[in-house]
């Protein structure tokens, strides 16, 4: 490559410090030849200014000044650069150190706007690859799964499609808990143009209760419903839907609601009756399994529900 384009990596942040720390030096450690430089925004809580710096890799500290929650942070940092290309980074995670100078030239050799990796999934010291088998991701893919190697920080965009609101726009502030907006964008960016998709973990990304999200089961039961009600292309893909009211029926399992889990269960049998999280959702209403238990079974394979 002769030129390698500017990229500005946006890191949203809440009392995670120690992670933070982590993942900011993998960021500022990447062996990329381009301009690259990082911008750390904080959420309901007040920012660590002592991060700022302008020695090598830039480093710029903010608070969030839009939405409350992880899809106002991103946008507040995305809004903060004038990059040419603009890469996500969670608080909990780390990249290898080779992950930009990988991705960036398969995001130019496409027509793609938008760039993603396989991971590395770390659970409880154990680490396990999430690779999608394929070099390109399309909306049908999308719909069938939400294709978890696709991970928030391994996303790497067009800043210029993210803020023209006809293109691929800015994260979904109104997505319930800041839940399923990053399955919401890749759809989005799908729609226009199939992901170029790099097939190395390298992200590695930490599971477990570091997650501010993991055990939050209804507002994954309201952002499961807000995607249904965005993407009709889930519900015209029966594997997809299934998957999702599967979902439905374990979160609905896991917070008493019977009533609610028999109803999302019959649609993920209707749709598709070789769904296998029904048989999780109904073990967790009869009381043979907590579906706290499943899912960290599950992580220890780098798998969710």
């Amino acid at each position: 490559m002769n030129a390698w384009p500017s990229v500005g990596v946006v890191i949203p942040t809440r009392n995670r410090p120690e992670l933070l720390r982590k993942a900011l030096a993998a960021v500022r450690a990447q062996d990329y030849p381009g301009p690259l430089r990082v911008v750390v925004a904080f959420d309901q809580t007040a920012p660590d200014l002592l991060l700022a710096t302008t020695d090598g890799v830039p480093v710029l500290v903010i608070s969030n000044w839009r939405t409350s929650g992880l899809a106002g942070t991103r946008n507040s940092g995305i809004l903060a650069l004038d990059t040419e290309l603009v890469a996500f980074c969670d608080d909990d995670d780390e990249w290898a150190p080779d992950k930009l100078r990988v991705q960036v030239p398969a995001l130019l050799a496409s027509s793609a706007e938008f760039s993603t990796c396989a991971i590395a999934v770390s659970y409880k010291g154990k680490v396990t690859p999430r690779l999608a088998g394929m070099a390109s991701v399309g909306v049908a893919e999308l719909a069938r799964s939400r294709m978890a190697m696709l991970h928030s920080s391994t996303f790497v965009i067009r800043r210029t499609a993210l803020v023209e609101s006809d293109r691929i726009g800015l994260v979904a502030e109104d997505a319930p808990g800041s839940q399923n907006e990053d399955w919401d964008l890749l759809l989005r960016a799908a729609r226009r143009h199939p992901i170029a998709h790099v097939d190395e973990p390298l992200v590695q990304v930490l599971w477990g209760r570091s997650s501010h999200y993991v055990y939050e089961y209804q507002t994954k039961i309201s952002s499961l419903r807000w995607m249904m009600e965005r993407h009709p292309e889930i519900r015209g893909c029966p594997p997809g839907a299934a998957r999702v009211y599967g979902q439905l029926a374990c979160w609905n399992a896991a917070t008493g609601n019977r009533a609610e889990a028999w109803k999302w269960t019959r649609e993920a049998v209707r749709a598709n009756w070789r769904e296998p999280r029904t048989a999780i959702a109904v073990a967790a209403m009869t009381g043979a399994v907590k579906v706290d238990n499943v899912l960290s079974t599950l992580h220890r394979y780098g798998r969710g529900i």
